[in-house]
C-alpha cells in the first residue's frame, strides 16, 4: 500500500515538474504560436503523448485552425480547419467537453483518415481531445494520443485526461494573457494618436530587452531537482559576503552563477569586476589583479589600478582560480584575510571592500594534496562551495535549454523557428554533452542557421551528434564476420614483415606456430608470396 501511495506521489511531481516548465515556456515565447511547437515536444519527450495537435478559434471565419501539430507538414497545417460538430475537434469545439477514444484500431472515423498509419499501428493507442476555454468560451483544443500497456487503462486515462485539461488551462491562460496586452497597447496607441505631447513623452522602457521583452529576472535555465537545490542555495547565499567557490565542468555556466550571485546581493549596484585568470599570462596576472605603480617593470608608463580595485564595493569573478602561481596565491590569500593589497612595484597599502567569488573545473583538494594550490587558501575560498552538476545529469533540462537557445538564435539570424522535431530531440537527449551547456548552445546555433522549414530536424545537428540510425550508417556484417576479416589482415601483414616466415610471423602474434598453420590453411592464404625476392 505504502509503495502505491509513493508511486502516485512521485507521479504527481513529475506532472508538477513538466506543468512549470510548460508555464515557463509560454513565458518566453512572445507570440503564443511560437510556444506550441516547444509544448507538443515537452508533452511527447517527457509525459509520452505522441501526435499532438493545438488548434485555435479564427474569429474572422468561425472555425478552428491547426496552429501546431506533430507529424503533419506546413501544407497540412495550412488546410486543417475544423467546423462545429466537425470530427472529434470539431465535436469537443461545439460541446465544450473533452473526448476520450481507446484502442483507435476500431474506430471507423480513425481508420478512415488514417493516410501513413494501418489498424495494427494503431492499436492500443487512445486518442485525448480537451477543450481550450477563455473567458468562458471554447477557443481551441488540445489533442494527443499515447499506447497504454501493462498498466489500468482506466486510471492512466482519468490522469491523462486531468494533466491535458491542466496544460489547456496553461495554454488559455496565456491566450488571455496576450489579448489584453494587445488591448492594452491598442487603447495606448489610441491615446498616444490623440495627444502630441503624449508621443513626444513616452519612452522605452529600461527594463526591456532588445526583442522588446521584459528581461527575466535570472539567465539561469534549469527546474530539475539538482537545479532546483542549486537556485535555493543561490537564494541563502547571495545576500551574505561570504566567499563562494563554485565548481563544475567546463561549459556548465559558472560565470553565470556568479553573475546571479551579484545580482541578488547587496552589491548589486557596484561594478562585477570579472577575470579569467587562466587567459592572461603568468607575467602579467599578478599586475591586472593587484594593480602597479609607474615604473614597476619595462612597459610600466603609468600607474594601473588592479581588478580588485575596480571592484571595491562590489563584486569580484576569479574564474579558473586552480590556475594561479603560488606567487600569486599568497598575495591573495592576503587580500582575503586583511582585505589590502599593495600594488606592484609599490609600497603603500589599499584597503579594499570587496566579495570574491571563484570558480574551477579542476579539484582543488587534489591539487592541495599534489602541492600545486595552497591549502590555506584553499580553505579561505571553499566558505560556501556550490557545485553545477554538468548537463548529463540534468536532462530533464534539455528542452528548456534547447528552446531558449533555438529562440535566442533565430531572433539572432532573423529566422522563424516554429519547433524541434522529435528525431532531434531523441538525439539531443541521448548525446552525453562532454562541452555541458556551452555544447549545446553551439548545437543549437549551427541548427538554426542550417533549417530551412521553420524546424529542427536531426540532419540539422552536428555529426557528432548523429546515431547509426539517423545516418542510415548501421552496421551491415555480423561480429563474428568482422572479427575474422580483422584476424585475416593481422596474420597477412604479420607475413609481410617475416617475409613468408610462419614462424617469425606466429610469433609477432603471440601464436604457436600449428595455430599459425591452421589459420594460414582456414583463410586460403598463400604465405610464399610473402617470401624475400632473392637477388
Amino acid at each position: 500500500m505504502e509503495s502505491v501511495v509513493s508511486s502516485q506521489i512521485e507521479q504527481e511531481r513529475v506532472e508538477y515538474e513538466l506543468l512549470f516548465d510548460i508555464a515557463r515556456t509560454f513565458d518566453k515565447h512572445v507570440e503564443l504560436r511560437t510556444a506550441l511547437g516547444p509544448l507538443l515536444s515537452l508533452l511527447e519527450l517527457r509525459a509520452g503523448l505522441h501526435w499532438g495537435m493545438v488548434t485555435l478559434l479564427d474569429r474572422a471565419t468561425g472555425t478552428l485552425k491547426i496552429e501546431e501539430a506533430l507529424g503533419l507538414t506546413p501544407e497540412e497545417k495550412e488546410r486543417g480547419v475544423y467546423r462545429l460538430g466537425e470530427g472529434l475537434v470539431g465535436r469537443v469545439f461545439e460541446t465544450g467537453l473533452p473526448i476520450i477514444v481507446p484502442d483507435l484500431s476500431k474506430d471507423i472515423h480513425f481508420l478512415n483518415r488514417a493516410k501513413t498509419r494501418t489498424r495494427e499501428d494503431m492499436a492500443g493507442l487512445t486518442y485525448y481531445c480537451v477543450p481550450i476555454r477563455s473567458r468562458g468560451s471554447v477557443i481551441g483544443t488540445l489533442s494527443a494520443e499515447r499506447r497504454i500497456e501493462n498498466e489500468d487503462i482506466e486510471m492512466r486515462m482519468e490522469r491523462d485526461r486531468s494533466f491535458l485539461e491542466r496544460v489547456s488551462s496553461i495554454i488559455a491562460d496565456s491566450a488571455k494573457l496576450r489579448e489584453r496586452i494587445l488591448e492594452e497597447q491598442f487603447r495606448l496607441r489610441q491615446e498616444m494618436d490623440a495627444s502630441p505631447a503624449l508621443r513626444g513623452e513616452v519612452r522605452e522602457s529600461p527594463n526591456k530587452d532588445h526583442g522588446g521583452r521584459i528581461a527575466p529576472g535570472s539567465a539561469i535555465i534549469g527546474t530539475s531537482s539538482a537545479m532546483q537545490g542549486l537556485h535555493e542555495m543561490l537564494a541563502q547565499v547571495a545576500p551574505s559576503d561570504a566567499t563562494v567557490l563554485i565548481t563544475g565542468e567546463s561549459g556548465t555556466g559558472k560565470e553565470l552563477v556568479a553573475a546571479e550571485l551579484h545580482r541578488l546581493s547587496k552589491r548589486a549596484a557596484a561594478a562585477l569586476v570579472k577575470i579569467n585568470c587562466a587567459a592572461l599570462p603568468e607575467s602579467i596576472i599578478e599586475s591586472e589583479l593587484f594593480g602597479h605603480e609607474k615604473g614597476a617593470f619595462t612597459g610600466a608608463v603609468s600607474q594601473h589600478k588592479g581588478r580588485f580595485e575596480m571592484a571595491d564595493r562590489g563584486t569580484i569573478f576569479l574564474d579558473e582560480i586552480g590556475e594561479l602561481t603560488p606567487q600569486v596565491q599568497v598575495k591573495l590569500l592576503r587580500v582575503l584575510q586583511e582585505r589590502e593589497l599593495e600594488r606592484v612595484g609599490g609600497s603603500s597599502t589599499i584597503k579594499v571592500d570587496v566579495r570574491l567569488i571563484a570558480a574551477t573545473n579542476r579539484n582543488l583538494e587534489a591539487e592541495v594534496k599534489a602541492g600545486r594550490f595552497r591549502e590555506d587558501l584553499f580553505y579561505r575560498l571553499n566558505v560556501f562551495p556550490l557545485h553545477i552538476p554538468p548537463l548529463r545529469e540534468r536532462k530533464s533540462d534539455l528542452i528548456l535549454l534547447a528552446d531558449y537557445f533555438t529562440e535566442k538564435y533565430a531572433e539572432k539570424n532573423g529566422k522563424l523557428i516554429k519547433r524541434i522535431s522529435t528525431p532531434a530531440l531523441d538525439l539531443l537527449a541521448s548525446y552525453s554533452w562532454p562541452g555541458n551547456v556551452r555544447e549545446l548552445e553551439n548545437c543549437i546555433e549551427r541548427a538554426v542557421i542550417l533549417s530551412t522549414d521553420m524546424v529542427i530536424h536531426s540532419y540539422n545537428l552536428p555529426p557528432s551528434l548523429q546515431s547509426a540510425v539517423s545516418t542510415n550508417t548501421e552496421p551491415t556484417t555480423t561480429l563474428d564476420a568482422a572479427l575474422s576479416r580483422l584476424e585475416k589482415e593481422l596474420i597477412v601483414e604479420a607475413l609481410k614483415i617475416a617475409d613468408g616466415n610462419m614462424a617469425a610471423a606466429a610469433r609477432r602474434l603471440g601464436i604457436t606456430e600449428r595455430q599459425m598453420g591452421l589459420r594460414v590453411h582456414h583463410y586460403g592464404i598463400n604465405w610464399k608470396l610473402y617470401r624475400a625476392t632473392k637477388m
